[in-house]
């Protein structure tokens, strides 16, 4: 199979569809907020929709190779994933994903120190931006009694 740019806009076109299949069933047990929990995903797949749209309609560049190591990266990004998911209830958004981000960034070639600041600078960020700000309830896990 030739990867090229048409290939990938239909799988964004399939991603999307299905982020819109599955948002569209996603019900509150109770109104909280105005636009409901269904409102992000259904917007993800709209502008999946639209790129994944362009890629089959601009034409079918051919995809160059990916360079050495970046395949092995992207395993391990899967691998991370997974596990942030696995993790995310059980040691909390702050932990989970100071973790994962700090990993992340080594496969990038960040040393441990910068990884690790960045990592627990991002999660901490984004726990106070979706709590305090945008008043979305994060799992606090070992943190429960510190935030």
């Amino acid at each position: 199979m030739v990867l090229n740019d048409r290939v990938l806009g239909v799988a964004a076109l399939l991603l999307s569809a299905f982020l819109a299949w599955f948002g569209h069933g996603l019900e509150a047990p109770f109104a909280y907020e105005p636009v409901g929990p269904r409102a992000f995903p259904l917007l993800l797949a709209a502008v999946i929709a639209l790129c994944g749209l362009r890629l089959v309609v601009k034409g079918g560049n051919p995809a160059a190779p990916n360079p050495l190591g970046a395949n092995m990266r992207i395993a391990w990004m899967v691998v991370l994933v997974v596990v942030y998911a696995g993790l995310f209830q059980v040691v909390g958004f702050v932990v989970a994903t100071a973790v994962t981000a700090a990993c992340v960034g080594r496969l990038f070639g960040g040393s441990w120190l910068q990884c690790g600041i960045g990592g627990a600078s991002l999660s901490l960020l984004f726990y106070f931006l979706f709590d305090r700000v945008l008043d979305v309830v994060l799992p606090l896990g070992w943190l429960e009694g510190l935030l």
